[in-house]
This record gives structure tokens, sequence and C-alpha cells, in this order.
């Protein structure tokens, strides 16, 4: 790719063909979402761009070979964008992914008739979900648990950028969901638990963004991935109220395992699957059966 100015439309025919057989899922997206990033614009700017400044375009080409590389979009940008939200994101955090914004909206629908609902969510990594409750869902109190060091700064930052514009603070916390000691102040009064916990198999393919970027300890949930679930759902037992509900993500292949193994806690009513949509299996929800202990 040059780095002498040139014009849009060359540098995004370059950026897509090269991001193409590098075999990026989606190199026009990409490379539209990086040229306009460089620029400070947004992509519907890009229709009517000229020329471009060889020192923007060199950034433009450098960041066009990282992605090739199979950088995440999102460390390049260094956002990523859930529901109403842009949060930041980089390396040593998970990306939120567009199918979490499905349970972060049934969370939504489940305290909408309270006026100060408590919500907690396990493994928040950058907060898209426990900040995007406080966001539409004002009166809610909403504490974000996060385990891993490098992650947990991601939460901090993102909570505060977002009590700064105005929304209600997230309390985050440092800790590890699976522990019988956690929150235990808030035993038997909290309204919802809501997890995108680490779910991935053993062993598992993944694409080279998730396994050289994601971090470790918000993918692998042990052989069959449930692991880290099978430990906290006495975590969210506890925390819950009588009626009080709880919703976990997980992947494509655990439509039937995850809610089996909820009902076989004991402890769980009204235990159901929701498909996202691609119509493919994607989170379990059920409600407190008895009183948190």
């Amino acid at each position: 790719m040059t780095t002498t100015p040139s014009t849009g439309r060359a540098l995004l025919g370059d950026a897509v063909r090269r991001l193409a057989a590098a075999g990026v899922e989606s190199p026009r997206v990409d490379a539209e979402l990086l040229l306009a990033a460089v620029l400070g614009v947004t992509r519907t700017a890009l229709l009517t761009l000229g020329e471009v400044p060889g020192e923007q375009a060199a950034r433009y080409a450098a960041l066009v070979e990282e992605r090739a590389a199979r950088v995440p979009l999102q460390h390049l940008t260094g956002t990523a964008p859930f529901r109403h939200l842009e949060l930041s994101v980089g390396p040593g955090v998970f990306v939120p992914r567009p199918e979490t914004e499905l349970l972060a909206g049934w969370v939504l629908t489940r305290i909408a008739g309270l006026a100060a609902p408590t919500v907690v969510d396990l493994g928040a990594g950058s907060g898209a979900i426990a900040l995007a409750v406080a966001n539409e869902h004002p009166g809610a109190r909403v504490v974000a648990v996060e385990r891993d060091a490098a992650a947990i700064e991601w939460t901090r930052h993102n909570a505060a950028a977002r009590a700064a514009a105005g929304d209600t603070p997230v309390e985050v916390l440092a800790g590890d969901m699976t522990d019988p000691a956690l929150l235990c102040e808030l035993d038997g009064v909290v309204d919802v638990v809501v997890s995108n916990p680490p779910y991935v198999p053993d062993g598992a393919r993944l694409p080279r963004e998730v396994t050289e970027h994601d971090p470790p300890l918000a993918l692998w949930g042990g052989p069959d991935g449930l692991d880290v679930v099978r430990g906290m759902l006495g975590t969210a037992a506890r925390l819950l109220r009588p009626g009080g509900w709880l919703g976990i993500e997980h992947a494509d292949q655990q439509g039937s395992a995850l809610p089996a193994l909820v009902r076989a806690h004991g402890r769980w009513a009204d235990v159901a699957d929701h498909r996202d949509l691609a119509d493919r299996p994607r989170y379990t929800t059920a409600r407190s059966s008895s009183p948190g202990q």
C-alpha cells in the first residue's frame, strides 16, 4: 500500500484486497472501520472522502498490516460498541461480542418494573453488561466482579468513563465468581445475577484473534467448558433473592448441556435456553427457587 497522498477509494481497495488475502472474515467492513478511525470520521463520511494525507495513509497501511496479522479490529481502533455504549478495549481484556447484547437486554427486561434493583455481573471483563444495565436503568445498583488483574483495569477504566458521562456509577470488585465468600453482604437480596463466563472447552479450535489476543482466563472452561459455571451456580443461588433471576451466556454447542447442569443443581426453576439473532443457542436463564443461604 502507498504511503504518499492517495484517494480514500484507492486506499480502501488496496486494504480490502490485503485483508481478504489474509483470510479476514469481513475485509471491507474492517478496512472501512480502520480508515474511519485513522481519520476520526464516521464510515458514512468515507463515501465522500477525497485525498488522504501521506502521514495518515502510512498509519492506515500499518494498521491494515496488523489486522492482516489477525490483531483484533477492536484492539486497533481501541473501542468496541455494545448496545448504546462505546467501550475501551485492548490487550488483556475480552472483546465484547454483539451476541452478548441480547443477554444484557434480557437483564434489562427482568428489572424493568423495579425502581432500585440490584444486579451482579460475574466475570465482567470490559464491563459491557454491567455498564449497559447502568446506562439503561439509572436506578439500578450494579456490581461488576472480575478476577483477572489485567482485565479489571479495563473494567475500572470503562466504569470511570461512564460515570463521568453521567451514568449511575457501577461498583467494580476484584473477586472470583466461584468464591463462596464473594459479596456475602448481598446474600439473598440480588435481583439478577448475570455472567458471560469462560465457557470454551479445553482444546477447542478458535480464530487467531481469540487464541492469541483474548485473555485465557476469559476463554477456557475445562474439558466440557462448564467447570467455571459449576462453581458459579452456588454463588448465584446464594446471592439471589427468592424469585431472583440468573442469566448465563454459553457456546453454541452447550444449548442442552448448560440448562441440564442448571436443572441438576436443584436450586432453580423456570430453566430456559435462548437463541441469538443467528438462531444459535446463546444463553440460559433460570429463577431462584429457594432463599439465598
